[in-house]
């Protein structure tokens, strides 16, 4: 049973992206949930608001489906829970699985949060070769919540995919605000 490794209080993920290391990728992908309350959806998920949630309306586990279009790497996730604000809704225990689809589906991480308040960052690398694993789906399972709760809270989640080196030369990261605007071309 992996450990989360969790950020200092208010710290927050998009610190890493500034460093020009990572990029968050969540919205290239297909968002999908196993339910949900009226009005606390994907939406509310991906909002960058902490303070809005995705709650599940019905028996666990209650699932979280991140489908790409194509193969992508991905080196990390970031969830946000908050104990304080959310009580039992708070998950304690999530699995985390990647596939190219819904029927081959392996777990490859499983983590146990004890009251989180914060940003918790799971490594995606392969254990082997402490490469980014390389999928087309990945899937986060809430299987309990702390104490026993039936629905869940979750206030964000992040995916990250490592920034690859120019295959012409090293350049120097631009990572002030002004340069990050226009570090990629759509």
């Amino acid at each position: 049973m992996a450990t989360p490794s969790k950020t200092p209080p208010g710290a927050d993920p998009k610190q890493l992206e500034r460093t020009g290391t990572v990029r968050e990728i969540g919205s290239q992908a297909v968002w999908s949930l196993s339910s949900c309350k009226p009005g606390f959806g994907v939406d509310q998920l991906r909002d960058d608001n902490l303070e809005t949630y995705w709650q599940s309306d019905g028996s666990q586990p209650h699932l979280v489906n991140i489908q790409f279009r194509r193969r992508t790497t991905v080196k990390m996730l970031c969830i946000y829970a908050d104990y304080k604000s959310d009580e039992s809704y708070t998950p304690s225990k999530i699995s985390v699985r990647v596939g190219n689809n819904f029927h081959n589906l392996q777990e490859i991480r499983q983590l146990e949060m004890v009251e989180p308040s914060g940003w918790i960052h799971i490594s995606l690398v392969n254990q082997r070769t402490n490469e980014p694993i390389s999928t087309f789906m990945i899937q986060i399972a809430v299987l309990a919540n702390h104490q026993n709760g039936r629905d869940t809270h979750m206030r964000q989640i992040k995916v990250y995919t490592p920034v690859e080196e120019s295959s012409i030369g090293k350049f120097p990261r631009c990572t002030t605000v002004d340069f990050m605007m226009y570090r990629t071309i759509r």
